[in-house]
């Protein structure tokens, strides 16, 4: 079952006009029906717009194994686009002046202010700590370049966390290189206390009501739980295994970096206000379109971002997400130096969710998609794929 829209506009080529064309949806519907057959993923939705409309939408595959068809309405959890959403919010602050972007957070966030660099590692394991020779920003937090790293992507943090449980250290010295981690987790935690409200507050009522996101919370109440997509696991002999279904529980804390809940229009308002350089459809300004420009620029100078080699392999596969070419970093998004062959151009916006839920931002082509799947490993080759091909039709039925 699809439920889908395609809204018919004038205009010349997308490449020069910020109208996208009238076309046939039924290409990109089959790319995804299909697609998700051939694959063996369970369900698939996904949505592609311009600054002003939505101009497709299509939902196939099934909630969970007992059969019910997803929608458009389905809801995914997210988990790692949740950070964007993170970004505009520290963002609005730096905007009130509650802080600066290069201000230490250590002033506010008093556990980072005197966090220690792992510096190596002894003869019988244990860690070699020092002090941070530059203190964390915002700007470091926002931009991946603090040295708080996952420890499911950096070795060292994989070792320090087996060793200490947790990585509560720097792998390098901020502002040193890009490595993705929880920056963003402590972003939202200085939002939180800077604000005076919990992250699903301040969110609700600085961006997501204002957007009209209304499906999109870290908390899932009992009557939106019909609507939930059921997560799977990929199992040593290939297949993928359903996890046991169950109404998600409310958090006890929120965290910046992942956790909410979204279904395709939602995410895609929010992308729209990024290609509405701050102002959503219909909305006032959620951000100053100055400010919504460092989040389309690169915030990482020579630094590259997006290669990931994986040390947990049944959370996430290796991530490259251009192989041979180099990729940014702005406050907030992936940013491509290179024109995806067959889609996106260079200069355009993206990132993912832990889930493979993914999206992009193509300001030079006025467009943005987002396509969600929920089961794991992270970018296995089944997700990437299908993504590819979901990219490949958009602009193909959009020249």
């Amino acid at each position: 079952m699809t439920r889908r829209r395609f809204a018919t506009v004038t205009g010349s080529a997308l490449a020069a006009s910020r109208d996208l064309q009238a076309a046939d949806p039924t290409a990109i519907d089959a790319t995804l029906k299909d697609g998700i057959a051939k694959r063996g993923i369970p369900a698939v939705a996904a949505m592609v717009a311009d600054s002003r409309k939505p101009v497709y939408s299509g939902a196939f595959g099934v909630r969970d194994s007992s059969g019910v068809p997803v929608t458009v309405d389905s809801i995914f959890g997210i988990a790692s686009m949740t950070k964007a959403i993170t970004t505009v919010a520290a963002l609005q602050l730096v905007e009130k002046d509650d802080i600066g972007l290069d201000e230490p957070v250590g002033k506010v966030l008093r556990e980072l202010a005197k966090i220690q660099v792992v510096q190596g590692f002894d003869a019988a394991g244990e860690p070699i700590l020092r002090q941070a020779k530059t203190p964390i920003t915002l700007r470091h937090l926002l931009t991946h370049t603090s040295g708080l790293c996952y420890s499911n992507w950096d070795g060292t943090a994989f070792k320090y966390a087996s060793k200490e449980g947790r990585p509560d250290a720097l792998m390098f010295d901020p502002g040193e290189r890009w490595q993705y981690g929880t920056g963003i987790d402590w972003a939202g935690r200085l939002v939180e206390r800077l604000s005076g409200m919990t992250l699903e507050d301040y969110f609700q009522v600085n961006i997501l009501r204002r957007l009209d996101m209304v499906d999109t919370s870290f908390i899932v109440p009992e009557s939106k739980f019909p609507r939930v997509v059921s997560g799977w696991t990929r199992q040593p002999d290939g297949t993928l295994k359903q996890v046991e279904r169950k109404p998600p529980s409310v958090p006890k804390s929120f965290n910046g970096g992942g956790g909410l809940y979204s279904t395709v229009a939602d995410y895609t308002k929010f992308m729209q206000m990024i290609l509405g350089n701050g102002r959503g459809i219909n909305t006032q300004g959620i951000l100053d379109p100055k400010t919504a420009a460092w989040m389309k620029t690169n915030q990482i100078g020579a630094s590259t971002a997006g290669k990931m080699k994986s040390y947990v392999p049944a959370t996430s596969a290796d991530v490259d997400i251009q192989p041979g070419h180099t990729e940014k970093w702005t406050l907030g998004f992936l940013l491509n130096t290179d024109p995806y062959a067959g889609g996106r151009a260079a200069g355009s916006l993206a990132w993912a969710g832990l889930f493979n839920t993914f999206y992009w931002i193509d300001p030079a082509r006025d467009v943005c998609g987002v396509i969600m799947m929920q089961f794991l490993p992270f970018v296995d080759p089944a997700a990437v794929g299908l993504l590819g091909d979901f990219e490949k039709a958009v602009y193909r039925e959009h020249a």
